[in-house]
């Protein structure tokens, strides 16, 4: 599938090779139109009305979350700011006791390890998976499952080295051990499919503004439906979160059946907006789509690179390659600059330099980077 005429709907593209995908995302056309219509009409609508408009795209966004993860019901899906956000959600409503621990993966982002390491007032322990060629081994996580082990939290992929994790496997684990599954799916959805029912996911928090490519502070938070029953209140409850939201004065605690229980108080309503419109430019492509052009130019940043005498410090087998390429040299920082002074945009990632392409980057972009960084002597 030829997805060049989808260049022109990111502007930034005219004059950067933008490869920071990983980091944040610059506002594409369709975006920003739908932004600038409702600012339009939040200045000349009646407020009743404009309100009814809101509640129709929350409504659509919702399903076309559902048809992005492949959840079963828009009632799994409540919008949350922040991946740390819907993470912290989910782990202050698990019914978990003292003496229960909870698995995360070393090198994993703290969004989906601090919140975690929060429970331990609770006498809730996190263990940790030693990281093996990137990301989990299957192996070295069962060896740290215990009979009080409750839950796994982990990435679909390392933001750090690209590893993109095995979610059915792990997923079809967590199942057979009976253990809760909280997925951080920032650094693949938008870039690669996923399905919250074949990969057994019991939770997916996601945040807006990396491979979604739509503003920061807009992303949601999955609940599989048959978990809900097990949940409580979490830390925070607000008006929206019980079955009479519009009755201020009832204070009747009950809270929604559905993942709007979590939903606290008036919305991000420019974030979902936003997502709304970039989700549709998504699923019009297409995801798998999308997964195979990201490849293809992440294998020809590769092969150029490497040819140049770099060497990838991400994993190359292809089950666990990501739309993240991490590029070894000699100073980070330094390439960092003389990429971004030739209008290159990368990020710095420990020992490496972080490539992070998206299906609207042409060969051109990322040849850029070895034509600026020379032969590693």
């Amino acid at each position: 599938m030829d997805l060049s005429n989808y260049r022109a709907e990111f502007p930034i593209a005219e004059r950067f090779a933008f490869l920071n995908h990983a980091g944040i995302s610059s506002l594409n056309r369709r975006a920003a139109l739908a932004l600038q219509a409702h600012m339009e009409q939040a200045q000349t609508m009646r407020l009743d009305r404009f309100f009814e408009e809101f509640i129709a795209t929350t409504a659509e966004l919702k399903a076309r979350i559902v048809a992005l993860i492949g959840a079963a019901s828009p009632d799994e899906i409540v919008t949350m700011p922040n991946v740390a956000t819907g993470i912290n959600t989910v782990a202050q409503s698990l019914p978990l006791r003292a003496g229960d621990n909870v698995l995360v993966l070393d090198g994993d982002y703290p969004a989906n390890v601090y919140p975690w390491l929060n429970l331990a007032p609770k006498g809730v322990l996190t263990k940790v998976v030693p990281q093996h060629a990137g990301g989990l081994d299957l192996e070295r996580l069962v060896a740290r499952i215990d009979g009080r082990t409750r839950a796994l939290a982990l990435s679909t992929a390392m933001f750090a080295t690209g590893f993109r994790n095995d979610m059915a496997a792990i997923g079809a684990l967590c199942r057979e051990r009976n253990l809760y599954f909280v997925v951080d799916a920032i650094q693949t959805l938008g870039a690669f499919p996923i399905n919250v029912e074949a990969c057994h996911i019991d939770f997916l928090a996601c945040g807006s503004q990396k491979w979604l490519l739509s503003t920061a502070g807009s992303g949601f938070l999955y609940c599989r439906r048959e978990r809900m029953d097990e949940l409580q209140a979490g830390a925070y409850v607000g008006a929206s979160s019980t079955v009479d939201a519009a009755n201020f004065l009832d204070y009747n605690f009950t809270l929604q059946l559905t993942a709007e229980r979590f939903s606290l108080g008036t919305p991000n309503l420019m974030g979902r907006v936003a997502l709304h419109a970039t989700l549709g430019l998504l699923l019009e492509i297409g995801v798998e789509h999308i997964a195979e052009r990201v490849l293809q130019v992440t294998d020809v940043l590769i092969e150029d690179l490497q040819a140049r005498g770099f060497r990838i410090l991400s994993n190359m087998a292809p089950e666990h390659r990501s739309g993240i390429v991490i590029v070894e040299v000699p100073d980070p920082q330094a390439a960092y600059d003389q990429l971004l002074a030739a209008d290159v945009i990368t990020s710095v990632r420990g020992a490496g330099l972080r490539v992070a392409p998206h299906f609207y980057n042409s060969d051109v972009d990322v040849l850029r980077v070895g034509e600026v960084l020379g032969n590693r002597s």
